[in-house]
């Protein structure tokens, strides 16, 4: 095995491997191994970054890595990582009640749910990339059911019903991509290569590639919880697992973004821009619509991360839709940030919950006076996902200000950020209150436990990586510039 196949294989590897030792290690040292796993792919995700700015892209087999792969695994990795390091705390405390088998299932299960996000963004050919992200749904059911009560089963069942629609309708568009790429030359699987498409995409016919965009785009945009096929997500991120809601809202949904943006090169490519640009711009829109309006009236803080996750895949697909080269890296760069920060957040939430045994925003009163390092690492997340300087999603919302502008999609811009404001309103007036209300009086037995600094130390390291790199990408610029062309920013 050569060290290129090897370093493309590793993502995936790493993690089925480790699912494979959490069904025959005690918990802890499974959730160790998922650690290793989750910086596996992060350390592959760096390697790949410099063998592809030396040679280009990199191939093995069915797997494939360029800037875009490469970017994609950065986010996997760090968020994977993030929710490791949530797993130990949580499993901690839920060995206390659960039993040893729900226990190995919730671990084998969730390094599954990571290797096929790291097939999925590993995937030359769309076939493939259509069966890691179905797979993704099966694995994340069970998951979200884990605590099996009403709520959790419910959330997992909907969960099911509405992403097994969206992506059966994503394969329709797989298909119809196929059978223009076998009329224009294409052979068997290849046909679906993701090289092979972009090489003959001009000479794939109009109207199935239209007849696919409009397909793939309300399938994967179900993955990715755009409106209108939404509903399932502030359910199923709010009733799963703390660590699970972070890589579901981290990575998952950025993961069905990465599959359109693979889709979006073809077919813009086929037909022209203006066709999956006008769908987009309705999903975004519509998605910060229904976000910034549920988020008033909410009275869950995990259902308020997931609404602001619905917010934030709004913003990405606007990026998308005005496909200039600025808007495509703010979009990029909106994608990492928002995962870095949301897996903090939900992370936080998971405490929160432990702590308190509550989930509704009116039970949470003066957190800092009982829970100062929590209360203060979720406060800051939080204040990362709202935008504000010197966390990378202000960045990234600049440059998708500055990119609609220029683009003349000025309008479309002002509705956003009109909608963005009314959701930053309501996240800060509940978040406030959380934290910094009048305490709540008696207060249960399970919110006077010691708070723990060492469980939000992973958080507080993520914070400050985005912090970072919104001052600053270092290295990640060469990076991004190159994801960004490959992506099809103009």
């Amino acid at each position: 095995m050569t060290t290129t196949t090897f370093a493309l294989y590793a993502p995936a590897a790493a993690p089925f491997f480790a699912a494979l030792l959490a069904l025959v290690l005690p918990w802890r040292p499974a959730a160790w191994a998922g650690m290793l796993a989750a910086l596996s792919i992060l350390a592959s995700g760096v390697v790949l970054a410099v063998w592809v700015s030396a040679d280009g892209a990199l191939s093995a087999g069915p797997l494939r890595a360029d800037a875009l792969t490469v970017w994609m695994l950065l986010v996997i990795g760090a968020v994977a990582a993030i929710a490791a390091a949530a797993t130990i705390s949580y499993l901690r405390h839920e060995t206390t009640t659960a039993t040893r088998r729900a226990t190995r299932r919730y671990l084998v299960l969730a390094q599954l749910f990571v290797a096929c996000m790291s097939l999925a963004v590993l995937a030359n050919n769309l076939g493939l990339l259509w069966v890691a992200v179905e797979a993704t749904t099966i694995v994340t059911a069970f998951l979200v059911g884990h605590k099996r009560d009403r709520p959790s089963i419910e959330a997992a069942w909907k969960y099911v019903v509405l992403c097994s629609v969206g992506i059966a309708i994503a394969f329709l568009g797989t298909v119809c991509v196929y059978a223009a790429s076998v009329a224009a030359g294409g052979h068997g699987i290849t046909a679906l290569d993701w090289t092979h498409l972009t090489a003959t995409a001009s000479s794939l016919n109009p109207d199935l590639i239209r007849l696919a965009a409009g397909l793939i785009l309300l399938g994967f945009g179900t993955k990715a919880g755009l409106a209108p096929m939404h509903s399932w997500l502030p359910d199923a991120h709010s009733q799963a697992p703390a660590p699970v809601s972070a890589l579901m809202s981290g990575v998952l949904l950025s993961v069905a973004m990465y599959a359109i943006l693979r889709y979006r090169t073809i077919t813009d490519t086929a037909i022209g821009p203006g066709y999956t640009r006008t769908l987009l711009l309705i999903a975004g829109l519509a998605s910060l619509a229904v976000a910034a309006v549920l988020l008033i009236a909410q009275r869950d803080y995990k259902r308020l991360l997931a609404y602001s996750s619905i917010e934030h895949m709004g913003l990405v697909a606007l990026g998308v839709a005005i496909g200039t080269k600025l808007a495509i890296a703010a979009a990029l760069l909106h994608i990492l940030g928002h995962g870095l920060a949301k897996a903090a957040a939900f992370a936080g939430a998971g405490q929160i919950l432990r702590l308190t045994g509550s989930s509704h925003i009116d039970a949470i009163r003066g957190l800092t006076a009982r829970a100062p390092a929590l209360a203060g690492t979720y406060g800051i997340g939080v204040i990362a996902l709202l935008g504000l300087p010197p966390f990378s999603l202000f960045a990234s919302e600049l440059g998708l200000a500055r990119a609609g502008v220029t683009a003349g999609y000025g309008w479309a811009i002002a509705a956003a950020f009109t909608l963005i404001l009314l959701a930053f309103i309501a996240i800060a007036r509940h978040t406030t209150a959380m934290i910094l209300g009048a305490p709540v009086p008696n207060p249960s037995p399970q919110s006077m436990t010691p708070d723990r600094v060492t469980t939000v130390m992973p958080l507080i390291l993520a914070l400050a990586v985005t912090a970072a790199i919104g001052i600053t990408l270092g290295p990640l610029h060469h990076v991004l510039d190159a994801a960004t062309a490959i992506a099809g920013g103009r």
